[in-house]
């Protein structure tokens, strides 16, 4: 593993990859490496047009890229729901799914559901999205993969079952932990819900990009309208950040590389987790509490309206 980089993939010719977010930041450069490796890279974006714009530029550097863009708004249900099957019906089987999106740290927003805007799009989006396309990730003729994106935030995450969707309490830093933990909780859960009924040809695992330098951290101060924060973090990824490539790593690793068996969390190896090359690492306690996860399961499928069937790999409604 040491060292490794995006070269270090596997061929992914007749392989299809879903990649959330895939328009730009770490998105873009997973869905850049997938497509160098030959694999059909479905772009789920919130924007069409900015989809297409970032495709446009892969195909330019990389004209024989297979990409494939279409819309999933993590914020609305009903669009995650009508990508999904869109999906199924096209493709039938999904090989790589890459829970990438997210949003950090903004002011507090709702979802077209009603949910808070961070928990929304990171978690119960990503949870939705997964649910609708566990039967294409069965239909694999190998092992399927579903990655999902978390951060080193998730140490500051706390999960308040009581205020889920912090409408008593506000914070943005809080509530971009709170997704973040949520992500973990939801990878190791899946992982063991897969061994527990018996499924070996799909496996759930996590990662994080450290400090990778993204559109990501303009989005809170943009919103506020802060051109102080904005100025303040672009200094901070200059000085901390990165690179987007280097940043999607541990996401490509989760992906392709062999020893990945499945519960694993995956991050850069160098100072503090910030940057460098991928490692398996090891989230904090509170990511591990399967009670929380176990909880977390139950509070997603209400609100989503998603049942994940192990047995027959069906949704239900």
């Amino acid at each position: 593993m040491a060292g490794w980089t995006a070269d270090d993939m596997p061929a992914m010719e007749d392989r299809t990859v879903v990649v959330t977010g895939a328009n730009s930041g770490l998105g873009y450069e997973g869905t850049k490496a997938f497509a160098g490796k030959g694999a059909t890279v479905v772009m789920a974006c919130r924007s069409v047009d900015r989809g297409e714009r970032a495709a446009s530029e892969i195909r330019h550097v990389d004209g024989n890229a297979d990409l494939d863009v279409r819309e999933c708004d993590l914020a609305d249900l009903d669009s995650v729901a009508a990508f999904a099957e869109g999906v199924r019906e096209d493709y039938g089987a999904v090989d790589v799914l890459c829970n990438n999106a997210g949003v950090m740290a903004i002011p507090r927003q709702e979802t077209a559901d009603g949910f808070e805007m961070q928990l929304g799009v990171n978690h119960l989006g990503h949870f939705a999205l997964t649910g609708h396309l566990f039967p294409a990730l069965r239909a694999s003729d190998g092992e399927a993969r579903v990655v999902t994106q978390s951060s080193g935030a998730h140490e500051m995450g706390e999960m308040d079952f009581s205020d889920l969707q912090s409408e008593r309490d506000y914070g943005k830093w809080a509530a971009y932990g709170q997704s973040k933990l949520a992500n973990l909780l939801f990878a190791y859960e899946l992982d063991r819900r897969l061994d527990d009924h018996g499924i070996d040809d799909v496996r759930s695992v996590a990662c994080h990009p450290g400090y990778a330098d993204t559109d990501l951290q303009f989005r809170g101060p943009r919103e506020m309208g802060s051109s102080l924060r904005m100025a303040g973090m672009k200094v901070a990824n200059a000085l901390f950040g990165q690179s987007a490539a280097q940043g999607a790593l541990p996401m490509l690793y989760a992906a392709t590389a062999d020893d990945v068996l499945g519960g694993e969390y995956v991050g850069p190896d160098g100072l503090l987790e910030m940057r460098g090359h991928p490692e398996f690492q090891q989230s904090n306690e509170a990511s591990r509490d399967e009670g929380d996860a176990d909880r977390l399961w139950a509070v997603s499928a209400e609100l989503t309206g998603v049942a994940y069937d192990f047995e027959t790999t069906t949704i239900q409604h």
